[in-house]
């Protein structure tokens, strides 16, 4: 029985497209199986099969996701933050890890003291001293020196954190082959089941977030907040470079996966998918 459920999950898992679309094969194979008399247990093993590649698949998808996440906290909290703690705190004089920090907390050093004078102007504060101003104007330095010098060790923890993150993926992925066939299965089952409206919503929805005209003030923000996670500088010509590349990439392998494979399997899914892009 075992070796039944694994054969079948295999022979979907590398299930390839062929000439006929798979929505149509499916349909003269459903009515090929009604008018066959043996059809009956055979339906209860494909349902055998069914839960079974469901279970298997969600219990690894969140192992995938679970494992990552708690080797991430773990080695962030017990391995990295006592060993980078103790080596930050011996060089006192290390604050920032880029420019781009060092601009940012000038910029906010700048615009405390405008501040505070325009305050000044409209009669918000009461007439200061330029000792009192030079005063406040410390103490604020120091805040933002104490800020950043955390942003700073943060920064290193995020990046070594990660490292251990991403080799606890690759490991997962690359020593669980069987369960990656299972779950390639179960997402192919699942996208191809969807209806063609389901599908045509879904394909504009990723490609309007990702590569569409208003895409770009998200990636800003994505690249900005990654760079600032591992203390990378904030280096605008590279982000606009990306910008500017990376989702006419992403656009062609979706147009090229629209072409190659879903005109094959749903050509009424393509359809409606120009239909509703117009």
């Amino acid at each position: 029985m075992k070796n039944w459920l694994l054969n079948n999950l295999n022979e979907s898992a590398f299930e390839k497209t062929g000439p006929i679309p798979r929505s149509i094969a499916r349909t003269f194979e459903r009515f090929k199986k009604e008018l066959d008399p043996n059809s009956e247990s055979e339906i209860i093993e494909e349902f055998r099969v069914s839960r079974y590649q469901t279970s298997a698949s969600i219990k690894y998808l969140l192992l995938l996701i679970i494992a990552p996440i708690l080797i991430n906290q773990v080695s962030r909290i017990f391995v990295f933050s006592p060993f980078i703690d103790y080596a930050w705190s011996e060089k006192n004089n290390e604050i920032f890890l880029n420019v781009s920090q060092e601009e940012r907390a000038f910029s906010e050093l700048q615009m405390f003291e405008e501040k505070i004078h325009f305050e000044i102007l409209i009669g918000q504060l009461p007439a200061l001293s330029q000792e009192s101003i030079e005063r406040e104007i410390k103490n604020k330095a120091v805040e933002l020196a104490q800020y950043y010098s955390h942003e700073s060790v943060t920064a290193i923890k995020n990046l070594l954190a990660d490292i251990c993150s991403i080799l606890t993926f690759f490991y997962l992925i690359v020593s669980g082959k069987r369960q990656i066939s299972v779950l390639k299965s179960f997402v192919n089952e699942l996208i191809y089941g969807l209806s063609d409206t389901a599908k045509a919503f879904l394909i504009i929805l990723f490609t309007d977030i990702f590569v569409g005209f208003h895409s770009t003030h998200g990636w800003e923000v994505v690249l900005e907040n990654g760079l600032r996670h591992f203390g990378l500088p904030e280096n605008r010509d590279g982000i606009f470079l990306f910008i500017a590349t990376f989702p006419v990439l992403l656009d062609t392998i979706f147009k090229y996966w629209i072409f190659r494979y879903l005109n094959q399997v749903s050509p009424s899914a393509v359809a409606t998918y120009h239909e509703m892009n117009e």
